[in-house]
């Protein structure tokens, strides 16, 4: 072999470890089942994001038929698969009584503003905790460790709720939801989604 081929060679090497990641090292979607949980869950009232304008769950959730509660952090990867499915789903139900609320977990306002660009979310978006540090103390977490999820972050985690089982008053909203512990099945969801809506 002369060195001119085995240069030539290492080079093209060289150049495919640059352009072609790993299977390894790419992120892997998390895909959930959709289970009902039998937990407290309790009504809350968050900033919206942007204008830090009070929203409360009860309140946002009347008049619905179904309400889907995902809490995300903006730079989760799994987070960034679902948004489109999310987004897919409300563009296509809004109007026959389907309602979404993102929560912001985990990261600045501005990291919100910026993953959902210019034009901002189709959807109601809401903020909790903005750092790190909430990880283990936000509502989301203590939610993730009474169903089962031991993810480190929990990102996305999704609650749909049925606003004509809510509790009319009170801390308590519901004592089961409807929970996915990752990223959505699509067809699964759609199909959880015209159940709930009556739709055929």
């Amino acid at each position: 072999m002369s060195k001119t081929f085995a240069s030539l060679l290492l080079a093209c090497v060289f150049a495919l470890s640059v352009f072609i990641s790993p299977v390894s090292a790419q992120q892997k979607h998390e895909y959930a089942p959709l289970e009902e949980k039998t937990f407290t869950y309790r009504d809350w009232t968050f900033p919206r994001l942007g204008d830090n304008t009070p929203v409360n769950l009860r309140q946002f959730a009347a008049g619905k038929k179904l309400v889907l509660v995902v809490y995300y952090a903006p730079w989760c990867p799994n987070w960034q698969y679902e948004a489109p499915v999310v987004a897919k789903l409300y563009n296509k139900y809004k109007s026959q009584g389907f309602d979404v609320i993102a929560v912001n977990e985990y990261a600045p306002t501005a990291d919100s503003q910026k993953f959902f660009g210019s034009n901002g979310a189709p959807y109601t978006v809401v903020v909790e905790s903005v750092g790190g540090n909430a990880r283990d103390t936000s509502t989301h977490a203590g939610y993730r460790k009474l169903t089962g999820d031991a993810r480190k972050w929990g990102s996305p985690y999704n609650i749909f709720l049925e606003p004509a089982r809510l509790t009319a008053s009170g801390d308590v909203l519901t004592e089961s939801a409807w929970v996915v512990q990752g990223e959505l099945i699509e067809k699964d969801a759609e199909r959880f989604i015209r159940a709930r809506l009556g739709l055929k």
